[in-house]
This record gives structure tokens, sequence and C-alpha cells, in this order.
């Protein structure tokens, strides 16, 4: 299973790297990270879009917003699953994501335990 990480923090990827180890260990996971709006797209357009069974996105990055790429993987990809993610769990982000279509959100810090459940139960 991939999972497409899409954050303009470079440091998360040493987090999620170290979070889901054991899952990558055992070839349970692959995850992929793009560190841009702009990046994911070109990503998801190279890849078999039903290898990635999730996208996990930041909402605020510069240029184009998380809620930009997820406006895109759903008209192109509409069966893939897309969760926001954002510092700020403010109703109105999440209305915006849910109205968008996203299959959920997540507040920073993420809780990897809520994350893990998502991705290996949907």
């Amino acid at each position: 299973m991939k999972v497409l990480i899409v954050d303009d923090e470079l440091d998360v990827e040493q987090l999620y790297r170290q979070r889901f180890r054991k899952e990558i260990k055992s070839g349970l996971l692959e995850l992929m990270f793009a560190f841009s709006a702009t990046d994911a797209m070109s990503l998801l357009e190279e890849l078999a879009p039903m290898d990635v069974i999730l996208v996990l996105s930041d909402i605020n990055m510069p240029g184009l917003t998380g809620f930009d790429l997820l406006k895109f993987t759903k008209e192109k990809y509409p069966h893939l699953n897309v969760v926001m993610v954002s510092a700020y769990g403010d109703a109105e982000n999440m209305n915006k994501a849910s109205s968008l279509g996203a299959s959920g959100f997540l507040v920073k810090p993420i809780d990897f335990s809520i994350l893990k459940e998502k991705i290996f139960t949907g």
C-alpha cells in the first residue's frame, strides 16, 4: 500500500518514517513524499493512481494549497481518499475539506494511532 504525504515542512518525512518503521520494514506500507501541491500533482500523474491508497495533505503550503490539491485529486482520481491535515482544527477548514470531498481531517500534531486506523481499516 502506498501513501502519499504532502507537506512543505521537510522534517515531516523523518517523523512519518519513524512512526511507521515497522509497517515499512515489513513491506506492508510504502510512504511517498511531496513537498508541495504541485509536486504531488506531478507525482500522481506519473504513478498508477490505483497504487496509492491515500493522500495525506497539509492545507497551508506556499503556492498551491492543500485544498487546490484536493480539488485536483477529486477531479482526476475520484476514488482516491484524501485526508487533510492542519495545525488549525477550525470549523471553516473542516467544512471546506468535507465539501471538497476529503475523506477525513486530522489536526497537528497528528495522532498516529488514528492515522494508522485510517490507513489500515479505511
